[in-house]
């Protein structure tokens, strides 16, 4: 039974697409006497005529591994895509070990390790880039002091 021309004034009644358009199969012979949209809005007060719901797409997933990359997982060699430099600029990876620099070196002045000329010294250090990690930093400090 071909209900193509019922199923195109449903969706037309029902503003939908004719997918979404839902046939009861017990009335399907009722369905195919309908020839206006009038006998269609008929069918659709019966309850015979349905629209179906719009679907959705589940991002339940997505979420998930949303949660473990802020965690740092999932983002080893097997899934990187792009360079070094578009996966974090230069300058956002300089802006994040300055900060971390200055900041050890300031908690070393406050708590006595370094004195103000030294910190003064390490802090041009750090600005020129002499140093690549707090660590780096330390392990410098450890060999001056020798």
């Amino acid at each position: 039974m071909d209900l193509s021309f019922q199923r195109k004034l449903a969706a037309s009644v029902l503003k939908c697409g004719e997918n979404r358009v839902w046939f009861d199969p017990t009335a399907l012979e009722d369905i195919s006497t309908a020839a206006t949209k009038d006998d269609i809005r008929e069918l659709i007060e019966q309850g015979v005529v349905k629209r179906k719901p719009v679907k959705g797409v589940c991002r339940a997933r997505i979420r998930k591994n949303r949660m473990q990359k802020k965690k740092g997982r999932r983002r080893g060699h097997g899934s990187r895509r792009g360079a070094k430099g578009a996966r974090m600029s230069r300058k956002r990876h300089w802006i994040i070990r300055i900060r971390a620099l200055r900041k050890a070196l300031r908690k070393m002045k406050e708590d006595g390790t370094i004195d103000r000329r030294t910190y003064r010294i390490l802090y041009r250090k750090a600005k020129g880039g002499e140093f690549r990690s707090v660590s780096h930093l330390k392990a410098y400090i450890e060999q001056m002091k020798r």
